[in-house]
């Protein structure tokens, strides 16, 4: 199960590096918007905040990838801790995102279920 949860941790890094992508660097482009369900007025009037936001997600990504990195050269405890640091706080994330707006709850489901089957599959692993 670590394994899975591991595999499901790097695939919920590697979306919230495409988050990032979207945020900070095609905000302001039709398909972010799309995604966003921004008007072109919006994107350039919250371009700052988004830019800024997406780095929260790429940095969320980072951890995990060190964590993954670590826990491959033979520190378990350490490389898991980062892993959990990140998938928890992308779990957590979505969380408030799924409490703020029911009209977000499907964006919510979307980046939260890879942490969330990642983190449920590490905590088997552990136990098990």
């Amino acid at each position: 199960m670590t394994i899975a949860g591991l595999v499901l941790a790097g695939l919920a890094a590697a979306l919230h590096v495409f988050i990032f992508y979207l945020e900070s660097i095609a905000w302001t482009s039709p398909r972010a918007r799309a995604t966003f369900g921004t008007t072109e007025t919006e994107a350039e009037a919250t371009k700052s905040l988004a830019f800024n936001q997406g780095f929260y997600n790429l940095f969320l990504a980072l951890a995990v990838f060190i964590g993954l990195i670590v826990f491959g050269a033979g520190s378990a405890a350490v490389g898991l801790t980062l892993v959990f640091v990140g998938t928890g706080s992308m779990l957590a994330a979505a969380l408030v995102l799924a409490l703020s707006s029911r009209e977000l709850l499907a964006s919510a489901l979307k980046q939260g279920t890879l942490p969330l089957l990642g983190v449920l599959c590490l905590i088997l692993g552990v136990l098990v």
